[in-house]
Protein backbone atom coordinates (compact mmCIF):
# COMPACT_ATOMS: atom_id res chain seq x y z
CA UNK A 1 0.00 0.00 0.00
CA UNK A 2 0.95 3.48 -0.17
CA UNK A 3 2.61 4.33 2.98
CA UNK A 4 5.51 2.76 4.66
CA UNK A 5 5.55 0.04 7.26
CA UNK A 6 2.16 -1.45 7.99
CA UNK A 7 0.78 -2.44 11.37
CA UNK A 8 1.27 -5.80 13.02
CA UNK A 9 -1.81 -7.41 14.42
CA UNK A 10 -5.28 -5.88 14.58
CA UNK A 11 -5.62 -2.17 14.55
CA UNK A 12 -5.58 -0.25 11.27
CA UNK A 13 -9.06 0.71 10.11
CA UNK A 14 -8.52 1.90 8.19
CA UNK A 15 -8.09 16.60 -4.05
CA UNK A 16 -9.38 18.90 -4.94
CA UNK A 17 -6.71 18.75 -2.28
CA UNK A 18 -7.41 21.91 -0.36
CA UNK A 19 -11.18 21.98 -0.12
CA UNK A 20 -12.16 18.54 1.20
CA UNK A 21 -14.77 18.31 3.92
CA UNK A 22 -16.10 21.72 2.88
CA UNK A 23 -19.67 22.06 4.05
CA UNK A 24 -20.80 18.46 3.80
CA UNK A 25 -20.51 15.89 6.56
CA UNK A 26 -18.61 12.70 6.00
CA UNK A 27 -20.18 9.43 6.89
CA UNK A 28 -19.97 5.70 6.70
CA UNK A 29 -23.24 4.91 8.44
CA UNK A 30 -25.67 3.72 5.85
CA UNK A 31 -22.91 1.89 4.01
CA UNK A 32 -23.51 -1.28 5.95
CA UNK A 33 -26.17 -3.83 5.26
CA UNK A 34 -26.14 -3.40 1.51
CA UNK A 35 -27.10 0.26 1.69
CA UNK A 36 -24.28 1.33 -0.60
CA UNK A 37 -25.02 2.95 -3.90
CA UNK A 38 -25.13 0.96 -7.10
CA UNK A 39 -22.33 -1.52 -7.54
CA UNK A 40 -19.97 0.57 -9.60
CA UNK A 41 -21.63 3.95 -9.54
CA UNK A 42 -21.74 5.51 -12.96
CA UNK A 43 -19.34 2.95 -14.35
CA UNK A 44 -21.52 -0.09 -13.76
CA UNK A 45 -23.71 0.24 -16.82
CA UNK A 46 -23.32 -2.46 -19.42
CA UNK A 47 -23.34 0.22 -22.11
CA UNK A 48 -20.58 2.31 -20.54
CA UNK A 49 -17.35 2.16 -22.46
CA UNK A 50 -14.02 2.11 -20.72
CA UNK A 51 -10.63 3.02 -22.11
CA UNK A 52 -8.23 0.14 -21.64
CA UNK A 53 -4.56 0.36 -22.30
CA UNK A 54 -1.70 -2.11 -22.19
CA UNK A 55 1.63 -0.71 -23.17
CA UNK A 56 1.11 1.48 -26.21
CA UNK A 57 -2.14 -0.18 -27.29
CA UNK A 58 -5.47 1.37 -26.39
CA UNK A 59 -8.80 -0.37 -26.88
CA UNK A 60 -12.38 0.29 -25.87
CA UNK A 61 -14.42 -2.28 -23.99
CA UNK A 62 -17.85 -2.16 -22.40
CA UNK A 63 -18.15 -2.73 -18.68
CA UNK A 64 -19.96 -5.96 -19.45
CA UNK A 65 -17.07 -7.18 -21.60
CA UNK A 66 -14.49 -6.05 -19.07
CA UNK A 67 -16.35 -7.79 -16.27
CA UNK A 68 -16.59 -11.00 -18.27
CA UNK A 69 -12.89 -10.90 -19.12
CA UNK A 70 -11.92 -10.23 -15.50
CA UNK A 71 -14.13 -13.06 -14.24
CA UNK A 72 -12.53 -15.34 -16.79
CA UNK A 73 -9.12 -14.50 -15.29
CA UNK A 74 -10.64 -15.21 -11.88
CA UNK A 75 -7.91 -13.67 -9.76
CA UNK A 76 -6.52 -10.29 -8.71
CA UNK A 77 -3.06 -10.17 -7.13
CA UNK A 78 -2.95 -7.37 -4.57
CA UNK A 79 -0.05 -6.35 -2.37
CA UNK A 80 0.47 -4.33 0.83
CA UNK A 81 -3.23 -3.62 1.43
CA UNK A 82 -3.68 -4.19 5.19
CA UNK A 83 -7.16 -5.40 6.08
CA UNK A 84 -7.59 -2.53 8.55
CA UNK A 85 -6.06 0.25 6.45
CA UNK A 86 -8.42 2.54 4.52
CA UNK A 87 -11.18 -0.03 5.03
CA UNK A 88 -9.53 -2.49 2.63
CA UNK A 89 -10.70 -5.52 4.60
CA UNK A 90 -10.49 -8.95 3.02
CA UNK A 91 -12.58 -10.86 0.52
CA UNK A 92 -14.43 -12.45 3.42
CA UNK A 93 -15.46 -9.24 5.17
CA UNK A 94 -18.57 -7.32 4.01
CA UNK A 95 -18.74 -3.54 3.73
CA UNK A 96 -15.03 -3.25 2.99
CA UNK A 97 -13.25 -2.38 -0.24
CA UNK A 98 -11.86 -5.84 -1.04
CA UNK A 99 -14.83 -7.61 0.52
CA UNK A 100 -17.39 -5.87 -1.67
CA UNK A 101 -15.30 -6.21 -4.84
CA UNK A 102 -15.07 -9.95 -4.25
CA UNK A 103 -18.77 -10.18 -3.43
CA UNK A 104 -19.69 -8.34 -6.64
CA UNK A 105 -17.49 -10.26 -9.04
CA UNK A 106 -16.42 -13.48 -7.32
CA UNK A 107 -12.77 -12.78 -8.18
CA UNK A 108 -10.18 -14.18 -5.79
CA UNK A 109 -8.22 -11.30 -4.19
CA UNK A 110 -5.13 -12.55 -2.31
CA UNK A 111 -3.02 -9.85 -0.64
CA UNK A 112 0.70 -10.57 -0.34
CA UNK A 113 2.93 -8.75 2.16
CA UNK A 114 -0.02 -6.86 3.67
CA UNK A 115 2.26 -4.87 5.97
CA UNK A 116 4.68 -3.90 3.18
CA UNK A 117 5.92 -0.51 2.04
CA UNK A 118 5.35 1.34 -1.21
CA UNK A 119 8.97 0.64 -2.14
CA UNK A 120 8.41 -3.07 -1.55
CA UNK A 121 5.37 -2.99 -3.83
CA UNK A 122 7.47 -1.59 -6.65
CA UNK A 123 10.25 -4.08 -5.90
CA UNK A 124 7.75 -6.93 -6.17
CA UNK A 125 6.70 -5.82 -9.65
CA UNK A 126 10.31 -6.07 -10.76
CA UNK A 127 11.21 -9.20 -8.77
CA UNK A 128 8.16 -11.20 -9.92
CA UNK A 129 8.16 -9.90 -13.49
CA UNK A 130 6.75 -12.47 -15.89
CA UNK A 131 5.34 -14.74 -13.19
CA UNK A 132 1.80 -15.44 -12.08
CA UNK A 133 2.68 -14.10 -8.63
CA UNK A 134 3.40 -10.54 -9.75
CA UNK A 135 1.14 -7.80 -8.37
CA UNK A 136 -1.66 -6.82 -10.73
CA UNK A 137 -2.17 -3.42 -9.13
CA UNK A 138 -0.43 -1.41 -6.45
CA UNK A 139 -1.44 1.34 -4.03
CA UNK A 140 1.65 3.48 -3.50
CA UNK A 141 2.84 6.89 -2.39
CA UNK A 142 3.16 9.62 -4.99
CA UNK A 143 6.95 9.44 -4.86
CA UNK A 144 6.95 5.70 -5.57
CA UNK A 145 4.35 6.18 -8.29
CA UNK A 146 6.76 8.61 -9.96
CA UNK A 147 9.56 6.06 -9.68
CA UNK A 148 7.34 3.44 -11.29
CA UNK A 149 6.64 5.79 -14.19
CA UNK A 150 10.37 6.41 -14.62
CA UNK A 151 11.03 2.67 -14.60
CA UNK A 152 8.29 2.10 -17.17
CA UNK A 153 6.53 -0.62 -15.15
CA UNK A 154 2.97 0.79 -15.17
CA UNK A 155 0.27 0.36 -17.81
CA UNK A 156 -1.81 3.46 -18.64
CA UNK A 157 -5.48 3.23 -17.73
CA UNK A 158 -8.22 5.84 -17.37
CA UNK A 159 -11.32 4.76 -15.47
CA UNK A 160 -14.79 5.73 -16.63
CA UNK A 161 -15.08 8.31 -13.80
CA UNK A 162 -11.79 9.93 -14.88
CA UNK A 163 -13.27 13.36 -15.51
CA UNK A 164 -14.51 13.69 -11.91
CA UNK A 165 -11.05 13.04 -10.46
CA UNK A 166 -9.14 16.30 -9.84
CA UNK A 167 -6.28 16.90 -12.24
CA UNK A 168 -3.93 17.27 -9.28
CA UNK A 169 -4.60 13.64 -8.38
CA UNK A 170 -3.86 11.89 -11.65
CA UNK A 171 -1.14 11.40 -14.20
CA UNK A 172 -2.36 12.95 -17.46
CA UNK A 173 -1.46 9.77 -19.32
CA UNK A 174 -3.25 7.51 -16.85
CA UNK A 175 -0.10 5.83 -15.53
CA UNK A 176 -1.27 6.41 -11.94
CA UNK A 177 -4.37 7.82 -10.30
CA UNK A 178 -4.68 9.17 -6.77
CA UNK A 179 -7.29 7.19 -4.87
CA UNK A 180 -7.35 8.96 -1.50
CA UNK A 181 -5.37 11.25 0.78
CA UNK A 182 -4.69 11.84 4.47
CA UNK A 183 -3.40 14.58 6.76
CA UNK A 184 -0.74 14.10 9.44
CA UNK A 185 -2.19 13.95 12.96
CA UNK A 186 -1.25 13.23 16.57
CA UNK A 187 -2.85 10.25 18.27
CA UNK A 188 -2.43 9.81 22.03
CA UNK A 189 -3.15 6.83 24.29
CA UNK A 190 -4.35 8.74 27.35
CA UNK A 191 -4.03 5.71 29.59
CA UNK A 192 -0.31 6.37 29.32
CA UNK A 193 -0.14 10.07 28.41
CA UNK A 194 -2.53 12.20 30.42
CA UNK A 195 -1.85 15.46 28.58
CA UNK A 196 -2.09 14.92 24.78
CA UNK A 197 0.16 17.16 22.67
CA UNK A 198 -1.47 19.73 20.42
CA UNK A 199 1.55 21.27 18.72
CA UNK A 200 4.93 20.18 17.45
CA UNK A 201 6.61 22.21 20.18
CA UNK A 202 4.56 20.31 22.78
CA UNK A 203 6.44 17.15 21.78
CA UNK A 204 9.60 18.60 23.31
CA UNK A 205 8.16 18.53 26.84
CA UNK A 206 10.08 16.31 29.29
CA UNK A 207 6.88 14.46 30.17
CA UNK A 208 6.92 12.81 26.74
CA UNK A 209 10.26 11.05 27.21
CA UNK A 210 10.42 7.94 25.00
CA UNK A 211 6.80 8.31 23.93
CA UNK A 212 6.80 9.95 20.48
CA UNK A 213 6.88 7.66 17.44
CA UNK A 214 6.33 7.74 13.68
CA UNK A 215 5.53 4.94 11.27
CA UNK A 216 8.89 3.79 9.99
CA UNK A 217 11.71 5.58 8.21
CA UNK A 218 10.96 8.65 6.08
CA UNK A 219 13.52 7.30 3.65
CA UNK A 220 11.03 4.61 2.62
CA UNK A 221 7.66 5.09 4.36
CA UNK A 222 5.14 7.55 2.96
CA UNK A 223 3.51 8.75 6.15
CA UNK A 224 6.85 8.90 7.96
CA UNK A 225 8.08 11.27 5.24
CA UNK A 226 4.86 13.22 5.69
CA UNK A 227 5.51 13.48 9.43
CA UNK A 228 8.92 15.03 8.75
CA UNK A 229 7.35 17.38 6.20
CA UNK A 230 4.80 18.46 8.82
CA UNK A 231 7.53 19.04 11.40
CA UNK A 232 9.47 21.10 8.86
CA UNK A 233 6.48 23.32 8.10
CA UNK A 234 6.02 23.96 11.81
CA UNK A 235 9.68 24.74 12.43
CA UNK A 236 10.75 27.23 9.80
CA UNK A 237 10.94 24.90 6.85
CA UNK A 238 8.83 24.68 3.73
CA UNK A 239 7.71 22.25 1.07
CA UNK A 240 11.03 23.05 -0.61
CA UNK A 241 13.08 22.67 2.58
CA UNK A 242 12.45 19.56 4.69
CA UNK A 243 15.73 19.82 6.63
CA UNK A 244 14.18 21.67 9.62
CA UNK A 245 11.93 18.62 10.02
CA UNK A 246 14.92 16.31 10.18
CA UNK A 247 16.57 18.66 12.64
CA UNK A 248 13.43 18.63 14.79
CA UNK A 249 13.47 14.84 15.02
CA UNK A 250 17.20 14.90 15.65
CA UNK A 251 16.57 17.18 18.61
CA UNK A 252 13.62 15.07 19.73
CA UNK A 253 15.96 12.09 19.80
CA UNK A 254 18.72 13.99 21.61
CA UNK A 255 16.39 14.87 24.49
CA UNK A 256 15.10 11.29 24.68
CA UNK A 257 11.52 11.88 23.55
CA UNK A 258 11.74 10.14 20.17
CA UNK A 259 10.95 6.44 20.23
CA UNK A 260 12.39 4.58 17.21
CA UNK A 261 9.84 1.77 17.48
CA UNK A 262 7.24 1.89 14.68
CA UNK A 263 3.86 3.02 15.97
CA UNK A 264 1.89 -0.04 14.96
CA UNK A 265 -1.55 -0.21 16.53
CA UNK A 266 -0.46 -3.01 18.88
CA UNK A 267 2.35 -0.79 20.15
CA UNK A 268 -0.01 2.15 20.63
CA UNK A 269 -2.49 0.05 22.58
CA UNK A 270 0.20 -1.58 24.72
CA UNK A 271 1.61 1.83 25.56
CA UNK A 272 5.07 1.27 24.10
CA UNK A 273 4.45 4.03 21.52
CA UNK A 274 1.63 6.04 23.10
CA UNK A 275 2.01 9.14 20.89
CA UNK A 276 1.63 8.26 17.22
CA UNK A 277 2.29 10.76 14.43
CA UNK A 278 0.47 9.25 11.46
CA UNK A 279 -2.31 9.92 8.95
CA UNK A 280 -5.56 11.22 10.39
CA UNK A 281 -7.60 8.33 9.02
CA UNK A 282 -5.46 5.79 10.86
CA UNK A 283 -5.67 7.63 14.16
CA UNK A 284 -9.41 8.22 13.81
CA UNK A 285 -9.87 4.53 13.11
CA UNK A 286 -7.88 3.61 16.21
CA UNK A 287 -10.04 5.90 18.29
CA UNK A 288 -13.12 4.03 17.15
CA UNK A 289 -11.51 0.61 17.45
CA UNK A 290 -9.95 1.10 20.89
CA UNK A 291 -12.34 3.22 22.99
CA UNK A 292 -10.98 1.62 26.16
CA UNK A 293 -7.71 3.57 25.88
CA UNK A 294 -9.51 6.88 25.35
CA UNK A 295 -7.48 7.61 22.25
CA UNK A 296 -7.33 11.33 21.52
CA UNK A 297 -6.77 12.52 17.94
CA UNK A 298 -5.79 16.03 16.94
CA UNK A 299 -4.27 17.84 14.00
CA UNK A 300 -1.18 19.91 14.85
CA UNK A 301 -2.12 23.56 15.06
CA UNK A 302 0.77 24.44 12.73
CA UNK A 303 2.54 22.49 10.04
CA UNK A 304 -0.52 20.77 8.60
CA UNK A 305 0.55 18.47 5.80
CA UNK A 306 -1.43 16.14 3.56
CA UNK A 307 -0.46 13.47 1.06
CA UNK A 308 -2.07 11.29 -1.58
CA UNK A 309 -1.74 7.62 -2.46
CA UNK A 310 -1.99 6.29 -5.98
CA UNK A 311 -3.31 3.24 -7.80
CA UNK A 312 -1.34 1.89 -10.74
CA UNK A 313 -1.55 -1.23 -12.89
CA UNK A 314 1.47 -3.44 -13.46
CA UNK A 315 2.41 -3.24 -17.15
CA UNK A 316 2.90 -7.02 -17.11
CA UNK A 317 0.03 -7.86 -14.79
CA UNK A 318 -0.82 -11.57 -14.91
CA UNK A 319 -4.51 -10.59 -14.63
CA UNK A 320 -4.77 -7.29 -16.54
CA UNK A 321 -8.54 -7.21 -16.93
CA UNK A 322 -9.09 -7.94 -13.25
CA UNK A 323 -6.71 -5.07 -12.49
CA UNK A 324 -8.72 -2.73 -14.71
CA UNK A 325 -12.01 -3.83 -13.18
CA UNK A 326 -10.47 -3.29 -9.74
CA UNK A 327 -9.69 0.32 -10.61
CA UNK A 328 -13.18 0.81 -12.06
CA UNK A 329 -14.58 -0.37 -8.75
CA UNK A 330 -12.26 1.78 -6.62
CA UNK A 331 -13.21 4.96 -8.47
CA UNK A 332 -16.91 4.18 -8.64
CA UNK A 333 -19.29 5.73 -6.15
CA UNK A 334 -19.35 2.54 -4.12
CA UNK A 335 -15.60 2.12 -4.01
CA UNK A 336 -15.03 5.74 -3.03
CA UNK A 337 -17.65 5.52 -0.29
CA UNK A 338 -16.03 2.32 1.01
CA UNK A 339 -12.77 4.24 1.28
CA UNK A 340 -14.63 6.97 3.14
CA UNK A 341 -15.82 4.35 5.62
CA UNK A 342 -12.14 3.92 6.53
CA UNK A 343 -11.86 7.67 7.28
CA UNK A 344 -9.68 8.41 4.26
CA UNK A 345 -10.53 11.31 1.97
CA UNK A 346 -11.39 9.75 -1.41
CA UNK A 347 -10.31 11.30 -4.70
CA UNK A 348 -13.85 11.87 -5.97
CA UNK A 349 -15.12 13.32 -2.69
CA UNK A 350 -16.07 16.66 -4.21
CA UNK A 351 -18.04 14.94 -6.98
CA UNK A 352 -19.87 12.78 -4.46
CA UNK A 353 -20.72 15.81 -2.33
CA UNK A 354 -22.00 17.70 -5.34
CA UNK A 355 -24.20 14.75 -6.26
CA UNK A 356 -25.54 14.50 -2.70
CA UNK A 357 -24.23 10.96 -2.29
CA UNK A 358 -22.12 11.40 0.85
CA UNK A 359 -23.83 10.37 4.12
CA UNK A 360 -23.57 12.91 6.92
CA UNK A 361 -23.37 10.61 9.93
CA UNK A 362 -19.59 10.49 10.24
CA UNK A 363 -19.03 14.23 10.58
CA UNK A 364 -18.76 14.01 14.36
CA UNK A 365 -15.95 11.46 14.05
CA UNK A 366 -13.66 13.78 12.13
CA UNK A 367 -11.86 17.01 12.93
CA UNK A 368 -13.83 20.01 11.75
CA UNK A 369 -13.25 21.55 8.36
CA UNK A 370 -11.73 24.57 10.12
CA UNK A 371 -9.09 22.35 11.70
CA UNK A 372 -7.95 21.26 8.24
CA UNK A 373 -7.60 24.83 7.03
CA UNK A 374 -4.12 25.62 5.79
CA UNK A 375 -3.16 22.03 4.99
CA UNK A 376 -0.32 21.98 2.48
CA UNK A 377 0.38 19.36 -0.20
CA UNK A 378 3.79 18.93 -1.80
CA UNK A 379 4.22 18.58 -5.53
CA UNK A 380 5.80 15.47 -6.98
CA UNK A 381 9.04 17.35 -7.52
CA UNK A 382 9.06 18.56 -3.92
CA UNK A 383 8.36 15.07 -2.61
CA UNK A 384 11.13 13.59 -4.74
CA UNK A 385 13.66 16.13 -3.50
CA UNK A 386 12.56 15.80 0.13
CA UNK A 387 12.74 12.01 -0.07
CA UNK A 388 16.31 12.24 -1.35
CA UNK A 389 17.22 14.49 1.58
CA UNK A 390 15.75 11.95 4.03
CA UNK A 391 17.50 9.03 2.35
CA UNK A 392 20.81 10.86 2.66
CA UNK A 393 20.37 12.15 6.21
CA UNK A 394 17.79 10.28 8.30
CA UNK A 395 20.02 7.43 9.47
CA UNK A 396 22.93 9.62 10.45
CA UNK A 397 20.77 12.31 12.06
CA UNK A 398 18.04 10.25 13.71
CA UNK A 399 18.25 6.58 12.70
CA UNK A 400 16.81 3.82 14.79
CA UNK A 401 14.32 2.64 12.19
Amino acid sequence: MAQGNRPIGPGRPAYDRRRFLRNAGLGAAGLAGGALLEACGSSSSATTTTTLAAGATTTTMSMASLTAAAKQEGKLNLIADPYNWANYGTQGTPNTVIGEFHALYGIDCPVTNPEGTSAEELAAINADKGTGNAPDAVDVSLAIAATGVTQGVFAPYKVSTWDSIPDSMKDPNGLWTGDYYGVISFGTNTKVVKNPPQTWSDLLKPEYKGQVSIDGSPASAGDALAAVFSAALANGGSLDNIMPGLEFFQHLKSIGNFNPVDCYSANIVSGSTPIAIIWDYLNIGYRKQYPNIDYVVSLPTTGKYGGIYCQAINKQAPHPNAARLWLEYLYSDQGQLEYLAGYVHPARYEALVTAGKVPASLAAELPTAAEYAGTQFATLDQITKASAVCVANWDKMVGGQ
